[in-house]
């Protein structure tokens, strides 16, 4: 199964301590499925490690470089404009599609209003989870 995660998903999986996505980034490791991140993505969560959680740079270049490691990296080569109301959400979608992914994993209200895009589903972090057999 290939998963795209949206850029909050990934970024509080990595906080410290750990909370309940972050089980994702764990099954990502154990290549329990093939996690797939852009060059945009990844500028993302380097931005909200850095303003949201006060990482410093040492920090998000060895978080940013096991996210490459694990993942397929994938560069887009379409734009959508799909969402208005939050266009870096378009970047997700642009991932998923050129990453042929099966899900799309995201919290975020104007990618899970969409429900799904060019027929890859859009779910809640918990029914990824799920999927995985993670909640007990």
């Amino acid at each position: 199964m290939r998963a795209v995660l949206d850029t909050n998903v990934l970024a509080s999986a990595f906080k410290d301590p750990p909370g309940r996505v972050a089980a994702l980034w764990q099954a990502a490791r154990q290549q329990r499925y093939q996690l797939v991140v852009s060059p945009a993505i990844m500028r993302e969560v380097a931005k909200v490690l850095r303003h949201k959680f006060g990482w410093e740079e040492p920090r998000i270049t060895r978080q940013l470089k096991d996210l490459y490691r694990i993942s397929d990296f994938v560069i887009p080569s379409v734009s959508v404009a799909i969402i208005t109301d939050d266009p870096p959400d378009n970047r997700i979608l642009e991932c998923a599609v050129a990453g042929h992914a099966d899900v799309i994993v995201s919290g975020d209200r104007h990618l899970r209003k969409l429900k799904s895009y060019q027929g890859i589903p859009i779910v809640r972090p918990v029914d990824f989870r799920r999927t995985l057999g993670l909640v007990g």
